[in-house]
């Protein structure tokens, strides 16, 4: 009986899981695991860390192969220290994709779909049946991710800047300083300005709270992220209808705490694609993409 180890290595958060046939025996979660986000060193302490845990609980256990889904798994060197560490813990076989082919391949397991992602960052992933992709978006916090919960906390705070040389109500930098501990829209903008800069998508929970209270700026922001994530797919969908031949309807799949946590971006997103695309399939619940990963860990095992 083989056991795997499927990793997913989002951009806040990462979860390993270890399954023994189809028994799950360990799962521990840790700190992000993307270089970009927390640099080289933290990145590879919290995946160690990680691992430790996970073995920790089911005391030696032989690893036959490894799937590790993580954000710019394409850059220079990242599969290779994945890699190593890997090793290092004893497994066999192992593979470093992007945390969007995991999520994919959870939803659709090989199949043909698209993939809307919208968490700390965002991207539109469409698969062929032939397995060729196309995609939308995803361009990076500072240059695109639209829809993200980073790009929601940025663009809130532009917004309520415009709003405040206009003299219009907002709460948001109100309350932004108050997260940031800035009580002068001075301080906020030197902060909001400042390298490295903070993580703008911590402050997407409390924006969407204030747009459930009804602030304008708020509500702007949350109803802009929710049409763009539906312009994402609607574009992914016409590459495959016409690059790919494909006639009928595509399944759109989704993941992330943009859309599974704000009613006000959950909702007219489901409504944006119904409306465009009436017999489209949707799913109702989100992606698990940690699925993913022990879906190809399972196959490359055998």
């Amino acid at each position: 009986m083989d056991t795997i180890l499927g990793i997913d290595g989002g951009g806040t958060r990462t979860r390993a899981s270890l399954v023994a046939g189809d028994e799950l025996i360990a799962y521990a979660e840790n700190g992000s695991i993307k270089r970009l986000r927390v640099g080289a060193e933290a990145a590879e302490d919290n995946l160690r860390v990680l691992l430790k845990e996970v073995f920790a609980q089911t005391g030696p256990v032989r690893v036959r192969a490894a799937s590790c889904g993580v954000a710019s798994a394409a850059m220079p060197g990242i599969t290779e220290w994945i890699t190593a560490v890997f090793k290092d813990f004893g497994v066999e076989r192992s593979e470093v994709v992007g945390d969007e082919v995991i999520a994919l391949d959870a939803a659709f397991q090989g199949g043909p779909g698209i993939l809307q992602i919208a968490g700390t960052g965002s991207n539109t992933i469409g698969r062929a049946p032939n397995g060729n992709r196309e995609t939308a978006g995803g361009w990076s916090s500072r240059l695109g991710d639209e829809g993200s919960g980073y790009w929601i906390g940025l663009n809130a705070v532009r917004r309520a800047l415009i709003a405040y040389d206009r003299e219009q109500p907002t709460e948001v930098l109100r309350r932004v300083g108050e997260i940031w501990g800035t009580p002068t829209v001075d301080e906020l903008v030197n902060v909001g300005d400042g390298t490295p800069a903070p993580d703008f998508a911590a402050l997407a929970p409390a924006i969407n709270e204030l747009a459930e209270t009804g602030d304008p700026v708020a509500v702007e922001v949350v109803r802009q992220a929710a049409m763009d994530l539906v312009a994402f797919v609607l574009l992914v969908r016409d590459k495959l209808r016409r690059k790919h031949n494909i006639a009928g309807e595509i399944p759109v799949a989704w993941t992330g705490s943009v859309i599974e946590k704000m009613k006000l971006v959950r909702e007219p997103f489901f409504a944006g694609l119904h409306a465009a695309a009436p017999e489209m399939p949707v799913h109702d619940e989100p992606v698990v993409s940690l699925d993913g990963a022990l879906w190809r860990a399972r196959r490359l095992a055998s």
